[in-house]
């Protein structure tokens, strides 16, 4: 085992607070940090501190795949097929979805055919993989994430008594499943700007008009819901005027995640990250089909190729106990699996079985690993590379009670 220093990356959205905080450094940071990247992506591996030198994890794969990742190393390609990252988001990140595994190889084969270039901010698919992805709450993190119910959907625009939503109310309302979110999506998706011009303000003044006549002291309960339904309108609407994914963003389901909840995002979900920190794993793509709410290169037509629009009903997922100190968080992808320790300050250390190829993430306090009669402190922002050749590894926290996550291939 080896410690593991992750690979900082600064976009617009990011904090200027949590990752400093989180890793212990000066707080404000001097820009915007978005992303920790703990992984052996091309675009930014982390680095492998050994015999102090630093090298890229990236670089040791290619080098002894066989040693490093074991029995798994056939099955990927030599590659490891995760990508750890610490994610802190200030700001709302883009309507967005990842394609999945045959529309990726397709997406790849495409656009290098058309000699776009792997580093043009116009290219899509920037590697041949599907990406799904999990994130796990740090502290509250919240979410735009896969379709609404319809009815439900009917429901909270009927709300907001938008004369001018009339139409789209009842085309939805008179095919209340995927075929309808389709058309609704599609539709709102691509409207011409006059028109968006035209509808949007009158969709904000709903809004507004709903937020007043709520009671503060109201219990939780639909009005609730969609009042906060409402003032996330608001806010993406500040963000990116004149954007038609504010109105998309009407259609999902809005989420806030509590610390140790998760969300697991398949193929084709549709979703935007809107503020928050949490730990995500994903399978170790970078391809992203964004549909607005950002700056950013957005190709509509190719995500509604790759869209699932069937209504994602339960789409938080609350961590099964392993025992005292582990939770794990069930997902169906083959490429990775994730754990969370809680270490109790003097508490007997922690025993967590060989997981190698894997990731050991240490997110507060500090933590000491054990292995073999040797021994390696991480602190919070900080992690371990675990080889295949690595034994079972004890943990346990040092000065106080300390959190770590296991990231290893999935089942």
């Amino acid at each position: 085992m080896h410690e593991l220093v992750g690979a900082l990356r600064s976009y617009a959205w990011g904090s200027r607070t949590a990752l400093a905080q989180l890793c212990g450094r000066e707080v404000p940071s001097p820009h915007p940090e978005a992303e920790l990247w703990f992984g052996a992506h091309p675009a930014d591996p982390a680095k492998i501190l050994a015999d102090g030198a630093s090298r890229s994890l990236l670089e040791l794969l290619e080098a002894e795949p066989n040693r490093e990742l074991g029995a798994v190393a056939p099955a990927f390609g030599g590659r490891l097929p995760f990508l750890l990252k610490i994610l802190a988001a200030e700001e709302p990140l883009s309507l967005q979805a990842h394609p999945s595994a045959d529309q990726a190889r397709y997406g790849f084969e495409r656009e290098n055919h058309t000699r776009v270039p792997l580093d043009s901010p116009m290219r899509n698919y920037r590697d041949d993989s599907h990406k799904p992805e999990l994130v796990v709450a740090l502290d509250r993190f919240e979410a735009l994430a896969g379709f609404r119910d319809p009815l439900r959907t009917v429901d909270l625009l009927n709300s907001l008594a938008v004369p001018e939503l009339v139409q789209y109310t009842e085309l939805l309302a008179a095919q209340p499943d995927s075929g309808g979110l389709r058309t609704l999506f599609t539709t709102w998706i691509t409207l011409p700007q006059a028109m968006l011009a035209t509808l949007l303000p009158k969709v904000l003044d709903g809004c507004v008009r709903y937020l007043k006549q709520v009671d503060p002291l109201e219990p939780p309960g639909r009005a609730k819901e969609f009042a906060t339904e409402a003032r996330t309108t608001l806010e993406l609407a500040e963000a990116y005027p004149d954007d038609a994914g504010v109105l998309a963003a009407l259609l999902l389901n809005r989420l806030t995640l509590e610390p140790g909840q998760g969300l697991f995002l398949a193929a084709g979900s549709l979703h935007a990250y809107l503020r928050g920190i949490g730990v995500e794993i994903m399978a170790n793509s970078d391809n992203v089909l964004r549909g607005g709410l950002t700056p950013k290169h957005v190709d509509v037509p190719e995500l509604l190729r790759v869209l699932d629009f069937e209504p994602l009903r339960a789409p938080i997922i609350e961590p099964e106990p392993v025992d005292v100190h582990s939770f794990r968080y069930p997902t169906p992808a083959p490429e990775f699996a994730l754990c969370r320790y809680e270490l109790a300050e003097d508490a007997a250390a922690a025993d967590i079985p060989r997981v190698g190829p894997g990731i050991l993430l240490v997110t507060a306090g500090t933590v000491l690993l054990s292995q073999a009669g040797s021994e390696l402190p991480i602190a919070a922002g900080s992690a371990a590379w675990i080889s295949a050749t690595d034994a079972d590894i004890q943990a346990r926290a040092l000065g106080g009670p300390a959190q770590l996550f296991c990231a290893c291939v999935g089942e």
